[in-house]
């Protein structure tokens, strides 16, 4: 017997972490030794104290029964009294609602105020949950707010129709540019939100992560936000609590009674001990946690350096756990992701060669192709053809056939990039046609290089476009 998704559950796109998460389970159980880079998990253990008083608390048999749905009291008050020391923001009980980790209250904010047909805007790059588990599993339908670099990650607000538009959702520190705003632009986010009466929903889970003296606001520091204004925050970031999964919400007391009503219809609230080890966190500890901060800035400052002298050009962000480079021309993110988490440990562990983009290393293309021969299964060739024809032609012009040799194909675009898949093995074989069959390819340093040609396959791959 098989049964029908809802309408809404068919219009949501792959979750962009799980099919990456199921990539790094395939890649461990394979033995391969990774290093993720995708999901922001702190991989930092909260603060000693906290986790005393959890275990404290999960023995006080009195924290065993249901919670109340927006929270227990005295940890409301914690968000309250936290507000007012790090913001300057007053806000009473009724205007803070605990969350089951802020991703819950994103997802189930749309529930309260979002009918069929609404629109949302949505940043585009941003947290997948805004415009999948907010708006589309509420029928909403989400309005993409392009962050591009020329205009310093920001919505374009003059450029933004808000017709129909029910609500609308930023994410400053952002995830995942790493950008950071002024209050200047905050003003103008809130006045857009007065002047078209758009609820605002404003994500601030990595203001306690910020670098070099910078302290990221919060958007009910801004006049008048609180007319129109809900903030969302976690102890996941701030704390390194990711899997306790405590959140809470903040701002204009209607937004957030909506957000209760639903959560009082659909939960029981959160465990008592963790809000209570979440309540001490708040009112004991300073906030950004130095010591976290001290580790993110050398992690920072040693990636970055890294990439600078690899030929990539990257700023230095003043704020979040994230880098945001641009990737060779011919990729989605998605697909360039999918493609390090498939070559990288390929090119580490089997055919170690480090080649500088800027000025291809001739002798470690020649080292990495001496690997891919002893290594390559019977009937393999190895092709050549001079690089600069071919960036000159934009064709890929082989010649030689000699085993041994190494062909380099840089910068591919939209129109000639080759779509990978893995084939029978770890060597990587492209989709593009040649007169001598699939190519095989291999990456290094972000260009790729193609290092022969299989007699042993007919005709392009199969690859689902």
């Amino acid at each position: 017997m098989t049964f029908e998704f809802a309408d809404r559950v068919k219009r949501l796109p792959p979750y962009l972490f799980a099919e990456i998460e199921k990539m790094i389970k395939e890649k461990k159980t394979q033995g391969v030794d990774l290093i993720s880079l995708s999901i922001g998990d702190p991989d930092l253990p909260p603060p000693p104290f906290i986790i005393d008083e959890l275990k404290k608390e999960v023995a006080d048999l009195k924290n065993h029964n249901y919670s109340f749905s927006q929270g227990e009291p005295d940890f409301r008050q914690a968000v309250a009294n936290w507000y007012k020391n790090r913001f300057h923001v007053d806000l009473e009980q009724d205007q803070v609602v605990a969350l089951l980790g802020s991703k819950e209250g994103i997802a189930n904010i749309a529930r309260a105020f979002v009918n069929s047909g609404d629109r949302v805007l949505v940043p585009d790059p941003s947290y997948p949950v805004y415009a999948n588990g907010s708006t589309i599993l509420n029928d909403g339908i989400p309005v993409s707010m392009p962050l591009l670099e020329e205009n310093g990650f920001k919505p374009d607000l003059e450029a933004t129709d808000p017709e129909k538009v029910k609500m609308m959702f930023l994410n400053y520190p952002n995830n995942p540019t790493s950008a950071t705003v002024d209050e200047a632009f905050l003003k103008q986010v809130v006045e857009f939100a007065e002047d078209n009466n758009i609820i605002l929903c404003y994500d601030n889970a990595y203001s306690e992560i910020s670098f070099d003296g910078y302290k990221a606001p919060s958007i009910l520091e801004i006049p008048d936000a609180m007319n129109v204004a809900v903030e969302f925050h976690s102890c996941s970031k701030t704390f390194n609590m990711t899997g306790w999964r405590i959140g809470f919400a903040v701002g204009h007391g209607d937004i957030v009674s909506g957000l209760g009503q639903v959560k009082t219809n659909i939960d029981s609230g959160l465990f008592q001990a963790i809000q209570e080890a979440g309540t001490e966190a708040l009112n004991h500890l300073d906030t950004p946690l130095p010591e976290t901060i001290q580790i993110y800035e050398r992690r920072r400052d040693v990636m970055v350096k890294g990439l600078r002298e690899i030929g990539w050009e990257v700023d230095r962000p003043k704020a979040t756990f994230y880098l945001w480079i641009q990737i060779p021309r011919g990729y989605t993110s998605a697909r360039f992701a999918a493609l390090l988490l498939v070559a990288l440990p390929l090119i580490a562990n089997r055919y170690p060669a480090y080649i500088d983009v800027r000025r291809p290393d001739l002798r470690g293309l020649q080292q990495l192709a001496d690997r891919l021969r002893d290594d390559a299964p019977p009937g393999t060739r190895l092709a050549t053809f001079d690089p600069t024809l071919a960036v000159e032609s934009g064709l890929p012009l082989v010649h030689g056939l000699e085993m041994g040799q190494f062909s380099y194909w840089p910068r591919l675009d939209d129109e000639k990039a080759a779509r990978l898949r893995v084939l029978n093995g770890p060597l990587l074989r492209d989709a593009f046609e040649s007169p001598d069959g699939p190519l095989l390819v291999a990456l290094t340093d972000f260009d790729l290089y193609l290092l022969g040609v299989s007699s042993s396959v007919s005709g392009p791959a199969d690859v689902d476009r």
